[in-house]
């Protein structure tokens, strides 16, 4: 039996519809229940001395840079508030401390690696991934290079090798997954930690020992793990004697960001609104080449009906 074009458009939709749908559903059901159980680090500002050697680590570990340690010994650098870099995973920024100039506060500041990532939710290729143990790794030879991940973070977070015309890659520091992927594996910047003030362990456990550190000491810490709920929960959690706003923390609601921009998307396609448009375009375009080419476009009863 023939179809003619209304029908076909119409079939073609009706697929999309359901294709669309069924992706939909299965991403509204997913839950960040099993991501919470992964690992992350939790970071106590108040122990931290800002010797730096969190950087040097990270850059030794990943290659990054060939500066030897004595050059992190250099604190001329936090003259000025520094940000992440393809280069720098990891920075430590120094913030004056009003109650004892003496002491200023340290704030080591590296991805935060969400549970449930923004960054990955953006990326059309699936070159960023959180992994089982919290990790959120990037994958090279997938990525095209569109750096949605980059405007996508909350965090901003992600830099860009725009200084390598060949091969460029988005950057940004991966908790070590090569590393943790072995057992007793420690990220490079909590092993060489020198104060320990970066504990690596299950988040779980990092989130009852952080609230065990305020309850015990609740004049040294504020009555609030930042990381806990920010963007739906992220991998690296922190102490600090000061509201985290002072420390130039990112002020995030408890919404995951992909959540957001995906309620929008799935709105959009829940009726497959864009494949039937898409299709409806292309019939059009077929009527007018037709037309354009000096054919007569007859319209059958049933389309005069419809």
């Amino acid at each position: 039996m023939d179809l003619n074009r209304r029908r076909f458009l119409q079939f073609l939709g009706m697929g999309a519809v359901g294709t669309v749908s069924v992706s939909a559903a299965a991403a509204e059901s997913s839950s960040l229940e099993d991501a919470s159980g992964g690992y992350g680090v939790l970071v106590d500002t108040t122990e931290c001395i800002g010797c730096r050697k969190c950087e040097y680590a990270c850059n030794r570990e990943h290659r990054l840079t060939d500066l030897p340690l004595e050059r992190y010994e250099d604190t001329s650098v936090f003259e000025t508030e520094r940000w992440l870099q393809a280069n720098a995973y990891t920075v430590v920024n120094r913030f004056p401390n009003p109650e004892d100039e003496a002491k200023p506060v340290f704030v080591k500041s590296q991805c935060l690696h969400c549970l449930d990532p923004a960054c990955a939710s953006a990326c059309l290729v699936g070159a960023l991934q959180r992994q089982e143990n919290g990790a959120v790794t990037y994958d090279a030879w997938k990525c095209m290079g569109c750096r949605y991940c980059m405007v996508a973070c909350p965090f901003q977070v992600p830099a860009y090798e725009y200084d390598n015309a060949l091969t460029p890659q988005v950057r940004k520091c991966t908790l070590c997954a090569t590393r943790t992927a072995q057992e007793g594996g420690l990220p490079a910047c909590v092993e060489m930690c020198p104060q320990n003030c970066l504990t690596y362990g299950k988040r779980s456990e990092l989130l009852a020992l952080a609230h065990e550190k305020i309850d015990g000491n609740p004049e040294l810490y504020e009555d609030h793990v930042y990381g806990e709920t920010e963007a739906g929960g992220t991998s690296w959690l922190y102490l600090a004697a000061r509201p985290f706003t002072e420390l130039k923390f990112q002020e995030i609601g408890p919404e995951p960001i992909p959540r957001l921009t995906e309620t929008i998307q799935h709105s959009i396609f829940k009726f497959g609104a864009l494949p039937l448009m898409l299709y409806g375009m292309l019939g059009a375009v077929m009527r007018i080449a037709r037309s354009g080419h000096g054919g007569h476009v007859e319209t059958t009863a049933e389309e005069e009906v419809s």
